[in-house]
This record gives C-alpha cells, structure tokens and sequence, in this order.
C-alpha cells in the first residue's frame, strides 16, 4: 500500500476499498455526482426517496431504485428469526451469541448476523428468546464498499465483540467484516471492515465518523485495535496525516535507525527512508517515508497491509529492480495475524514499490512467484524480481 502525501487532502483512499466520488482519480460530472450523492443518501436511510426528478435516459437509475425498494421491502418483513429465510436472508450461525444488552432488559437476547443471498449484504438482528425480532439494522459499513449498486463485496464476519466503549455503563456491539473487490488493481485480496453499534435505549446507532476513521485509517484489522481508538482514544490517523517527520516523532512513531538510508531518487530527489512503528494495543504498526532535506514528508507507504502486526523487518534495498533506470523500493518483513483458533500465525511478505516519473507504484502481482526457500534473503528477491522484468544485472 502506497500513499501520497499531496493526493491525500483529496480523499484518496487505501487498497481496502473505501469509497468516494471519485472514479479512477477523475471527479464525476457535476450531474452525475449529484444523482449519486442523492441516491447514496436514500440508502443510508437518511431520506425516503431520493430527492431528484429522473427521466427516461436515467433507465439504470430508476432500475437500481426498483431493485433497492424491493430489498427494502422484504427487509422490513423479517419480524421473528423464522421470516430470515423466506425473506432471502441465511442466518451466520456460528457468529451468533445469546448476550445480556441491558436496555432490552434482564434476560439474555440473541445477536444473529444475516446475509442477503442475492446481495451479499449484512443486517444484525436482535432477537428475544421467543424468535420476535427487537431490533434490526442493514446501515453497516460494510454495505457501502460500492457506493452506487446494491451487491457488495462482504464475504464474512471476522470477529463480534461486546464492550462499553463509550462508557455509559451500556453494552456496545463492535463488529469485523471480510471483504474481497471481484475488480479492479485489488481483487481477489481480502480486507476488512469495522464497525461500531453503540446502545442506546433499546435501539442502536452508528457514528459514521468514527467508523470512517476506524476503516479510513487502518484500525479494521481487530476488536483490540478499535476498542484502543474508540474507548481509549489512541489513533493511527497521525500516520496518514503528518506533514513532517517530527509530527510522527511527537506523537509516538519509533524511528528503526539500523534501516534508515539516504539516497537520491532520481525523480524525486535527495531523500531520507524513515521506517519505524507506531505501537496500538499491543500491535506495532509499520510504516515507511520518504523525507526530504527540510523534514517533509513526500511519500508514505504501510507495507503490511492488512497484517496486524510487525513481527520482524529483515531488510529494505533501494535499487533499481525493473530496468529503467530508477531506484525502486523493495522491502522484506514478517508480519503476524491471529487464526481462526486464535493462533499467532507469521507470514514473509515481500513489498515492492517502482518509481515513476510522478512518483511511487507499489507492485500487486509479483509477490507470490518466488520460491519458498528463496524467500530469506533480500539478494534473492532482487535477483528474482529482475528476471521477472528480463534483466540482470550485477551488483
């Protein structure tokens, strides 16, 4: 994953696949982004209909509309946990837990995850001991991945926990996601996706600027990284969003001195390659700039990706890798995740970016066609990464 400095104030977004209104980088027309931003605000449940007149050249739109007031409809007709299937809805059996939320009263009622088949989307029910539905949402983040259609990309549920994050003594329901785009650079490669429900009188509501900021700024990847950020108030965001490497300084960042180099970029120029982790509920998030003479940072990248946690950096090489004539980046690490059983699982990874002429374009094929047993030394994966792009060269 790559990120630059000056496309950032716009929005740009990560490989995890928040969404904006943008298209490849080029804004929408005017009268196209104006349909959108209505119809994303009906799905949203903010508005009953969308608030736009649509014509007969708008057949898409008012077809999206039909389909989307259809769903709606067979939503609103789960009332007990025997309507789920009926309705076009599986129940996510091994995600569900009878729990005590307290404004539902002194008995134990059940939280029960449900994907529309057709779909894919999520809902969350609650329901009491006699099947009658209490309370039942759809508005989750991880049914906005893709703004302007009704499939989505929700695979799974990763982990379900329940907590006081806000501390008004009610139990809050914190909620991970798995996802995978079936296009684009990043298909095919899963991520997550977290959510908070806060309790509130019976019901449920969403904040839709901390679960921006939870997803926006990597902190999906497990209950323990956004219980730190919404109940402890500790953030990555400065990671995304500092302009200078003493604002990282102050604010936490650890410098790896052993794997600093200088060097000059040849379209970039003379430039200082910072590793160093940011600590966050006993994860240590890794990150890479590049700074510049005056302490600016130019370009930033967070090779993990959606690995939890740096376990060991083996090395970092600036060199020219595919042959034309510019230094790239390659970095080599082992990164941990916890298993399906709860197991601490290590993983190498290798990460590449090539410079070009506007700056940095992290690789998202190569990785994957070295062998095993070369995966241990950086000279092995130079050597490798150069035949891939058929030519050697002696160092």
């Amino acid at each position: 994953m790559v990120w630059r400095r000056t496309a950032y104030a716009n929005r740009t977004v990560s490989a995890s696949g928040v969404s904006s209104f943008h298209s490849n980088g080029k804004e929408l027309p005017v009268r196209k982004k104006r349909i959108w931003v209505a119809l994303a605000a009906c799905v949203s449940g903010l508005l009953c209909r969308p608030p736009i007149q649509v014509s007969a050249q708008d057949g898409e739109l008012v077809l999206l509309l039909q389909k989307y007031d259809e769903y709606q409809k067979s939503f609103s007709m789960i009332e007990t946990v025997e309507d789920i299937e009926e309705n076009g809805y599986d129940i996510i059996e091994d995600q569900s837990f009878s729990v005590l939320l307290e404004t539902f009263g002194q008995e134990e009622v059940t939280f029960i995850p449900i994907m529309e088949r057709k779909y894919q989307r999520l809902a969350v029910l609650i329901a009491d001991s006699e099947g009658k539905v209490l309370y039942k949402t759809d508005q989750l983040e991880t049914n906005y991945k893709y703004l302007e259609q009704l499939e989505q990309p929700t695979t799974g549920i990763a982990a379900v926990s329940f907590q006081d994050l806000n501390d008004d003594g009610l139990t809050d329901i914190v909620l991970i996601t798995t996802c995978e785009n079936s296009t684009g650079d990043y298909a095919g490669m899963p991520y997550k996706v977290g959510d908070v429900l806060f309790q509130q009188e019976g019901t449920f509501y969403r904040d839709w600027r901390v679960s921006d900021k939870i997803n926006r700024f990597s902190m999906n990847k497990s209950v323990e990284f956004i219980m730190a950020y919404v109940r402890d108030g500790v953030s990555t965001e400065v990671l995304y969003t500092a302009a200078t490497l003493q604002e990282l300084l102050d604010n936490g960042f650890e410098i790896d001195d052993e794997h600093c180099q200088t060097h000059s970029f040849e379209k970039q120029g003379k430039l200082r390659l910072v590793p160093g982790i940011f600590s966050i509920a006993e994860y240590d998030v890794f990150m890479i700039y590049l700074v510049n003479e005056q302490g600016y940072i130019v370009w930033s990248f967070q090779p993990m990706g959606e690995y939890e946690n740096l376990y060991s950096l083996k090395g970092i090489a600036c060199k020219d890798l595919d042959g034309d004539g510019m230094k790239d980046i390659l970095v080599l690490a082992r990164y941990s995740y916890e298993g399906p059983e709860g197991e601490l699982l290590i993983e190498m990874k290798c990460s590449v970016y090539y410079q070009r002429t506007d700056g940095f374009e992290a690789d998202t094929d190569f990785c994957g066609t070295c062998q095993e047993e070369d995966r241990v030394k950086l000279s092995a994966w130079i050597k490798v990464i150069r035949e891939y792009w058929g030519w050697t060269k002696e160092e």
